[in-house]
């Protein structure tokens, strides 16, 4: 249905990865690889999904990802996925590219939400946007690491889906014959990102972004800045775009509370390992350091417990919810979860398990020579 309901251009951007998508598409195949181990006369009862994400209890191991112009999906799409975020008691993360700002999601929910940071040149912009974050009551900041610059998505380019999106005749019928979300869209006041246009220097509308933002990528990003980040910030941080246990103890050097093992959906190095690979090589490193989270290639309750199973205290998804959120707004990002929780539960009880964790590496079969050992 999100397919059906948002133009091309946008569900492209969200079901692609860079170049060829074989990172993109190894983050999903790579966990049905994994497989399940049926136990039976059990008791089955006391099931719970709940567990713990940086101290904050939630329904289940699950956080929602930030997801840059998730506000195209649907209007106003990241107040809609932190309503249901919160109310289904899960984690939202808010993008430093989303439609809605940081101040949108403050005033129209009630818990502690999330926010991720791109680390730009502009200094004062990024400090900037880690004031607004601790005003705005965010309990953790996600620092993502791994887009220094840009990697190439061929579906953009060929849609020209850029900021703001190229209006050709072709993109202009596409958005005519999605007649609900064109009316949604027309609706809300809010069609750029919240958070850059009016608060990054020389910004001053949707037509600047693009500009302003290939230039302000920081290819000089290093550890030393990222300590600095830290103490600035002076929070609960998550650092996004770990692969290698290298980089996870450099992570733990400069005072991680915890690191998402993640490559960006597969949308920027295409060829790198998927994330259910490369976690138990993060988790060997980290040990009881740190929290470590997987993000990518989620699709399932029964891939949140392989993650578990392989090492991850939890999970973040952005595709599965981004599906609901596309197809039928708020309520489709809580149904989303509701399949998720739902097949969590019917898959602990058909391998025995009370907890979702307690579910562990004796609970699978993992193929031989599946891990990465890049250490």
């Amino acid at each position: 249905m999100h397919r059906r309901r948002v133009p091309k251009m946008f569900w492209d951007y969200c079901e692609s990865g860079s170049y060829t998508e074989q990172t993109f598409g190894d983050n999903s195949s790579d966990f049905a690889r994994i497989r399940l181990r049926q136990r039976v006369a059990r008791d089955l009862t006391g099931r719970t999904t709940e567990t713990v994400m940086m101290g904050r209890a939630v329904s289940m191991p699950v956080a929602l990802s930030p997801v840059g112009s998730c506000g195209m999906q649907s209007a106003d799409g990241e107040i809609k996925a932190a309503r249901a975020a919160e109310a289904f008691g899960v984690p939202f993360t808010l993008s430093t590219f989303s439609i809605c700002s940081i101040e949108d999601i403050a005033a129209h929910t009630s818990a502690p939400f999330w926010f991720q940071l791109y680390v730009m040149q502009d200094e004062d912009f990024v400090d900037g946007l880690i004031e607004r974050a601790r005003k705005a009551r965010c309990d953790a900041l996600v620092l993502t690491l791994d887009l220094q610059i840009l990697g190439q998505r061929h579906k953009d380019i060929k849609n020209g889906m850029t900021a703001p999106p190229r209006w050709t005749p072709g993109n202009l019928l596409d958005m005519a014959l999605h007649p609900a979300w064109s009316l949604g869209m027309a609706r809300t006041k809010r069609h750029s990102f919240g958070n850059v246009v009016g608060h990054a220097k020389g910004v001053t509308s949707l037509r600047d972004i693009l500009h302003w933002s290939n230039k302000n990528y920081d290819p000089q990003l290093d550890w030393g800045k990222v300590r600095k980040l830290r103490d600035k910030w002076g929070g609960k941080m998550i650092l996004k775009g770990i692969l290698d246990a290298e980089d996870a103890r450099m992570a733990l050097d400069v005072g991680a509370d915890a690191i998402l093992v993640s490559n960006h959906g597969g949308r920027q190095l295409d060829g790198a390992l998927s994330t259910i690979r490369s976690l138990p090589a993060v988790v060997r490193a980290v040990g009881d350091q740190a929290e470590v989270y997987l993000d990518g290639g989620i699709r399932s309750g029964q891939d949140v417990l392989k993650a578990l199973a392989m090492g991850a205290k939890s999970t973040f998804i952005g595709r599965s919810y981004l599906y609901g959120l596309g197809a039928m707004g708020q309520a489709g990002v809580t149904r989303a979860l509701e399949v998720i929780q739902k097949e969590m539960d019917i898959t602990l009880a058909l391998c025995g398990v009370q907890k979702a964790r307690e579910f562990t590496r004796e609970h699978i079969l993992v193929p031989e020579g599946f891990e990465g050992r890049w250490e």
